[in-house]
């Protein structure tokens, strides 16, 4: 079968992991503490730029800072307070990395900093958020210059990301006008369609954090998920989960909520690897599935969420066979103690994944294990339900047999059961190849939940819509089928 194993090593270092402590323990949902840091980094990173946007629309009340040097009404001003905002975000964002370097030097450091950090970070993102709110009013500008040519000044960096160039966006993010939200996002979603993530989502945040009252609102905080899902590092899956869970918990009852809440689950199954490695990402995504199935019983991606769900229950359930198989080894076949822990791993696959793949092999050793204990009729029962649901898998003869040894009753197949076929067996180098990698294979759905991966200017997407729509999306609008095109022709969409 595909997971047993010859060689008793690989079985002494899961045994010997499970039975550590953890030093390096990950955070619900944050990954590693280096990947923790690097989301952190990344998300200061983000308010810094969106900290110079908006101070490049206040050059005035800049000038006027200067002017009041001594006056102390000078430092709560727009500029002042974003600049004093600048500057924690820079002194955080160095502790951070000080301690980054830590772990790159694999010198000791305070599990605790970590936790700390992750606090303040979320903390200064809240107040950063309310400041550029605050301070919108001081960039506004009652006259529209849509449609206006904008001055495009020269810079060093655009905004901190790039090096030479033209800052083409300071005066689009700066001021802010009526209309302005619909620019700032149809420009945004060519970024991310030529793959300017990190751009796209500075224009999208600026829509949240300067136009409160915009209609586009929604789907630029969709929009931002979208764009860390379609970028798909480690570290960019962590917080388009993070963004998703985010948006969903201020539209729950959106007809796109439930897409939504499957992008969740396959943000953490991106992140899954093979069954012999940390099962952490494979349990969220199941929970995640599970609640989609219950929250949502009538949506038309269901037949999608009960494959992905399968898929991943597969992937848990091969964890525990493979930790229950090991425990088995020793206690069968070299007559050591582990009868008990095959035992509970094995009863727990069937507990909780009644479709697993493997299940005849799991059936097959559990009964084995009540045989050593003498419980012939309990061995006796899982015999008999091999060869009645499982006739086609290996072990359907091998439970035969001992079924004759025991002298016990061999059923008849059910017909369920004769329909039912066994795994594919990979091969050797498809093996060699997955081992090597560590990557597993399961059904998942690379584009957006409004954008598609590689965007394709003859193909209508969900965010098409939404322009054209000035912010909102009809029902009509959204596919039954797990896609973000749809299928309207793209000559109705002169944005592009």
């Amino acid at each position: 079968m595909l997971f047993r194993r010859s060689n008793l090593i690989f079985g002494l270092i899961i045994v010997f992991c499970l039975s550590l402590p953890v030093f390096a323990q990950s955070k619900p949902d944050g990954g590693s503490p280096s990947q923790r840091l690097l989301v952190m980094r990344q998300k200061l990173d983000a308010m810094h730029r969106s900290i110079e946007g908006a101070l490049a629309g206040l050059k005035d009340d800049a000038k006027d800072d200067k002017g009041k040097k001594d006056d102390k009404t000078a430092l709560d001003t727009p500029s002042a307070r974003l600049k004093s905002l600048e500057k924690e975000v820079d002194s955080l964002n160095s502790e951070i990395s000080n301690l980054q370097g830590k772990m790159d030097r694999s010198e000791k450091y305070e599990s605790g900093d970590v936790d700390q950090f992750e606090t303040s970070t979320a903390d200064l993102q809240t107040r950063v958020d309310a400041t550029l709110v605050e301070t919108a009013a001081a960039r506004s500008n009652p006259v529209s210059r849509v449609g206006d040519p904008r001055e495009v000044k020269k810079k060093k960096k655009f905004l901190g990301i790039f090096g030479g160039g033209t800052d083409e966006y300071e005066e689009l993010m700066g001021n802010v006008t009526p209309g302005r939200d619909r620019e700032l996002f149809i420009v945004a979603t060519r970024e991310v369609r030529k793959h300017n993530h990190e751009v796209g989502r500075l224009l999208f945040t600026t829509i949240i954090t300067t136009y409160s009252d915009s209609p586009y609102l929604p789907m630029a905080k969709l929009a931002i998920a979208d764009s860390f899902y379609l970028q798909g590092t480690t570290s960019d899956l962590i917080q388009a989960a993070a963004a998703y869970q985010d948006w969903l918990t201020f539209f729950p009852t959106h007809p796109l909520a439930d897409r939504v809440l499957l992008k969740i689950a396959e943000s953490e199954m991106r992140q899954i690897g093979r069954p012999d490695r940390d099962a952490s990402r494979a349990r969220k995504a199941e929970q995640r599935l599970k609640a989609l199935l219950q929250q949502y019983p009538n949506s038309t991606l269901r037949p999608e969420a009960e494959t992905r769900l399968s898929e991943v229950q597969d992937n848990l359930g091969l964890h525990n066979l493979w930790i229950a198989n090991f425990y088995y080894k020793r206690a069968i076949e070299q007559k050591k103690n582990g009868l008990k822990g095959a035992q509970s791993r094995y009863r727990e696959i069937l507990d909780k994944y009644p479709k697993f793949g493997w299940m005849d092999e799991t059936l097959f050793k559990l009964a084995v294990t009540y045989q050593a204990e003498e419980e012939n009729d309990q061995a006796a029962r899982y015999f008999q339900r091999i060869v009645q649901d499982y006739p086609n898998g290996d072990y359907a003869e091998k439970a035969k047999q001992q079924l004759d040894l025991m002298g016990a009753k061999i059923p008849e197949p059910s017909k369920e059961g004769l329909e039912r076929q066994p795994p594919t067996n990979k091969s050797f180098w498809a093996n060699f190849t997955d081992e090597l990698t560590g990557s597993y294979e399961l059904t998942i759905d690379k584009n957006g939940v409004l954008m598609t991966k590689d965007f394709d200017k003859e193909k209508f997407e969900l965010i098409d819509a939404v322009i054209e729509n000035l912010g909102e999306l009809n029902n009509s609008q959204i596919p039954k089928a797990l896609t973000a095109v749809t299928n309207k022709t793209p000559a109705a969409n002169p944005e592009k």
